[in-house]
């Protein structure tokens, strides 16, 4: 049970009085937790109405992305538990089926919540239920620049399932409201009497012949041109709106109509990023999408890392590889800040791009843009360059064109958990024709690292962790086409690391009492130093892998393909590479010693082999 009990049986102010307290609640558990504040804030009031119309634990309750549904986990069981938000052993900052049965999916990618919906109001029918339940999606505008949500639109237009897409406007104006106009629009659109006078008109139209519905068709048509949802009417889906999103009399009210049409309807709701939080309110604040621990009263973070993070020297790095060659350009995926473009794209905004939820069309426009003679580096965080894989093959490898695959947030990333964590580009990349892979393990390296990506003529990807690298040193030598580095030498042990891999191999070397491994600086995964390799197999025979990847088909499954490959059998290869399992969210140091990977869970390991 809630701890406001049954939302239903609730007045309008006791209502706004709900949200107010659930507003509280985020503020007070994000500042000090970290998580997604603007969005979540902004999206109370609509979830406090959903709740007070639709019963969750009957109709799936959607939410896109879902980082925006702290105020669903309040007002279903979780108030208490709230503290534990992106807690090691906590709650999860996305719906997690497992967590709560009121949460219908698990969720941390945009635009699959209409497909869902889709799904859901499918299987809906197929049971027979369309009568008692009802799919509900929420989705903010930003989730619409992604195709999958059109594809969805297109088959739920054409088949018309009951289903309710709820499209939370926050920012870009899809139709702006224009004072009275708008209001007197939007209520009108909602009303039965324009319902069915709408229904009604439609019948009478196609009653008549041809001959007769020439003119009625063409002003029907020039009416909608005059209300703000032609595009989703287009598209066979009722629509509502605009509407305010934080007066919540009128979006009972409108759920209500919705909950009764019996068909697909887009309700278009505005809303006010950071509503409630004067500091973070409104549009342009992109760093209130997702903070760290802050200080209320005054917005000012609380943790400040004394070291530079890999992005911040990747950002440094690509301003000047700009500034030398001009036909270096770039595109990111609607994370200009978090993958450090936006600084390039201020001083260069004809050659750098931001393409919004678009990773398939943001690979395959740059494989084009290299076709052209140009230089394009694709930043992408880890977990979203799953979401061009295709391109990645069809429309780069394929034609083995010069694209350079800057792999942000690789290995655990801590609080956001199991949609985030960047563990299988490795894996994935890998097994693609013309594909090259490094990566660096230090800012000087990354410096490197780049260098060598910018010169280089064909496909490669580079990666490099959250944060800052664990291993630091005043220089590095270039990079060059399937080369490692040699960072200690040792005898008869050999710990090979890859990427933020080789500050964990240095860091546990240093607590191993009387073994001196040889430390290797892998650097290409594809194609490996086999020459150096195979002479290290003379002498050490005992191989210890350290890298931020998933086991399967990573770092230690190209060594032993190697190995295999070259006859060589007496080597005894351990990879601490992740399990095949989804790793959880929480503090990295408390999610790594889960996994045991700390530097003095692993001497303890090796020292007892």
């Amino acid at each position: 049970m809630s701890k406001f009990g049954d939302l239903k049986t609730k007045t309008i102010e006791e209502l706004e009085d709900i949200a107010t307290q659930i507003r509280q609640r985020i503020l007070e558990v994000v500042s000090k937790n970290g998580g997604h504040l603007s969005s979540t804030l902004g999206a109370t009031d609509i979830i406090v109405a959903m709740h007070a119309v639709f019963d969750a634990k009957k109709n799936p309750f959607i939410f896109d992305v879902s980082h925006q549904s702290y105020a669903h986990k309040l007002l279903t069981d979780r108030w208490d538990e709230f503290d534990t938000l992106r807690q090691f052993g906590g709650i999860s900052g996305y719906t997690k089926p497992n967590e709560s049965s009121s949460d219908y999916f698990m969720a941390g990618h945009s635009s699959t919540s209409v497909s869902l919906a889709v799904g859901a109001a499918k299987a809906i029918a197929l049971k027979g239920e369309q009568d008692s339940r009802v799919p509900i999606a929420l989705i903010g505008d930003g989730s619409m620049s992604a195709g999958m949500v059109y594809e969805a639109m297109n088959e739920l237009g054409d088949r018309k399932y009951p289903a309710i897409i709820i499209l939370n406007d926050n920012e870009m104006s899809i139709a702006s409201p224009i004072g009275a106009l708008s209001r007197m629009l939007s209520q009108t659109m909602a009303s039965p009497f324009y319902q069915k006078f709408k229904k009604k008109t439609k019948e009478i139209l196609e009653a008549l012949p041809d001959s007769a519905t020439y003119m009625a068709k063409r002003f029907e048509e020039s009416f909608q041109l005059i209300t703000p949802g032609i595009m989703f009417e287009e598209l066979g889906l009722e629509y509502i709106g605009p509407i305010n999103g934080h007066n919540i009399a009128s979006l009972v009210d409108i759920f209500k109509i919705a909950k009764e049409m019996r068909r697909p309807v887009i309700i278009h709701v505005q809303t006010t990023k950071g509503k409630g939080y004067e500091v973070a309110e409104g549009a342009g604040k992109e760093h209130w999408h997702g903070v760290g621990p802050f200080d209320v009263d005054s917005g000012s973070s609380v943790k400040k890392s004394s070291q530079k993070a890999s992005t911040a020297i990747f950002s440094e790095t690509l301003v000047k590889l700009a500034d030398e060659d001009e036909k270096v350009v770039g595109v990111t995926a609607a994370m200009p800040s978090g993958t450090g473009m936006s600084a390039v794209m201020q001083k260069y905004p004809d050659r750098f791009w931001d393409v919004a939820i678009a990773e398939q069309h943001a690979v395959t426009s740059m494989g084009a843009l290299a076709k052209e003679g140009f230089k394009p580096f694709c930043a992408l965080y880890s977990t979203f360059l799953q979401r061009g894989y295709d391109q990645v093959i069809h429309d780069v490898c394929l034609m083995n064109l010069g694209v350079a695959f800057a792999i942000d947030r690789a290995g655990i990333v801590g609080e956001d958990g199991e949609t985030h964590q960047g563990v299988f580009d490795i894996s994935f990349l890998r097994a693609i024709p013309n594909m090259t892979i490094f990566a660096p393990s230090s800012d000087a390296s990354m410096v490197e690292a780049m260098r060598f990506a910018k010169d280089f003529p064909t496909p490669c990807a580079f990666r490099y962790p959250r944060g800052a690298f664990s291993y630091q040193e005043e220089s590095s030598e270039p990079f060059e086409l399937g080369k490692s580095r040699t960072i200690q030498e040792g005898k008869d042990i050999l710990f090979i690391g890859y990427g933020n891999g080789v500050g964990r191999a240095i860091e546990t070397a240093k607590l191993l009492k009387d073994k001196n491994p040889t430390i290797l600086d892998l650097r290409f995964v594809k194609p490996l130093d086999k020459e150096r390799l195979k002479e290290l197999s003379k002498t050490h025979k005992r191989w210890f892998v350290f890298s931020d990847s998933a086991k399967m088909g990573g770092v230690g499954s190209a060594i032993l393909e190697f190995l295999s490959d070259e006859g060589i059998k007496d080597i005894d290869l351990t990879s601490f590479e992740y399990k095949d399992e989804f790793i959880t969210h929480g503090n990295t140091k408390l999610v790594e010693e889960s996994l045991g990977i700390l530097p003095e869970q692993l001497a303890l390991k090796i020292e007892s082999k």
